[in-house]
This record gives structure tokens, sequence and C-alpha cells, in this order.
């Protein structure tokens, strides 16, 4: 399968209570997707459900969530799942207007 490839870093800078990390490590990992995020995030940012930072974040978990339950869909954790998150993909998308 084509793929768009991706790098993606995640480091942990203050705990909950806004104390700084105590993780020296960072997760790092390459990972692929069907679609070009970049562009997702664009699309999204028309919505405006959310601020920019919002919106990245939620467009680049939604996208490796989304690509993760699409190359395992006969994974048994997906089963009862699959179908609402189709379900919402729909709606997010109906949302979002459409350029002309």
């Amino acid at each position: 399968m084509k793929q768009h490839q991706y790098f993606v870093t995640v480091q942990h800078l203050k705990d909950a209570k806004g104390e700084v990390s105590t993780y020296a490590e960072k997760l790092e990992f390459y990972t692929g997707n069907h679609d070009d995020i970049f562009k997702v995030v664009e699309k999204l940012k028309t919505a405006e459900f959310f601020n920019d930072q919002t919106t990245q974040s939620f467009a680049v978990g939604l996208k490796l969530f989304g690509e993760v339950m699409l190359e395992h869909r006969n994974h048994p954790l997906f089963t009862e799942f699959a179908p609402h998150f189709h379900d919402f993909m729909k709606h997010m998308k109906s949302q979002i207007p459409q350029s002309k």
C-alpha cells in the first residue's frame, strides 16, 4: 500500500501538576498514512472546530489511530468500534466546508 511517510516525536515536558518532566527519553517512531496529514490539518482548520494547536493535535491523533485501525481492521479490538468510527468520520467530513 502506498503511504505518506512521517517521523513522529513526542516529548513529555511537564506532568499534570506542572512539574518539569523527569523523562529523559522521547517517543520517536516512523509511521505511514494513506492521507497527507498536512492537508487534513488544513481542511480541518476550515471547519473551525478548534483552535489551530488543538486542530493539529486532533488531526494527528485521529489519522494515526485511524490508520492502525484500517491496517488491522480484522483485529478483535476494533470489531465493535469500527462502525462507530466510520459514522464519526462521515459526520465530521460533512461538517467541513467544501472547497470551491
